[in-house]
């Protein structure tokens, strides 16, 4: 192994060669997190490094997994998506493979995470309007073997990304 690669997590059971990332990486990253649509020229001024070095930089995280894609952030109520939730899950232990195609196949699922605690899963659900998500838990998910049990939490303001 190189001196700059290190050992990174993967799938489970995997290693994975995963770059070092050192100072300007890092503030690569920043920068394209802040505005994924930001020129290689802006990005290099902002950073104060060439725009070639810049370049590079963003191909070899792009390429290394490190950056795995650029985004649009949206605004859910100008998208007419008023209704939001996070929703809990409580599943068969040995459900989850199977389980996250099921849940990818619902769009209003626009997350979700396996998590350790009072409950197995948690999904972000976002909805027209309350009979939207009303549809999506009782109709949808309660309705798939591997969920044994929801609770839905409410979200009353996205505060977004801190």
């Amino acid at each position: 192994m190189s001196d700059d690669m290190m050992v990174g997590a993967a799938e489970p059971g995997q290693m994975a060669a995963t770059p070092a990332l050192d100072e300007i990486d890092q503030q690569i990253v920043a920068a394209l997190t802040r505005d994924g649509r930001l020129s290689i020229r802006a990005l290099a001024d902002q950073v104060h490094i060439s725009r070639a070095n810049a370049y590079a930089r963003v191909e070899r995280l792009t390429s290394t997994g490190v950056i795995t894609g650029f985004t649009a952030t949206v605004d859910p109520l100008k998208l007419g998506l008023a209704t939001s939730a996070y929703v809990t899950l409580s599943l068969r232990q040995s459900s989850w493979r199977a389980l996250r195609e099921q849940l990818q196949a619902i769009p209003e699922v626009k997350h979700m995470a396996l998590v350790g605690g009072d409950f197995d899963a948690i999904l972000l659900v976002r909805a027209p309007d309350n009979e939207g998500l009303r549809r999506v838990v009782l109709e949808k998910l309660q309705a798939i073997p591997e969920v044994l049990g929801t609770r839905t939490a409410l979200i009353f303001e996205d505060l977004g990304t801190l």
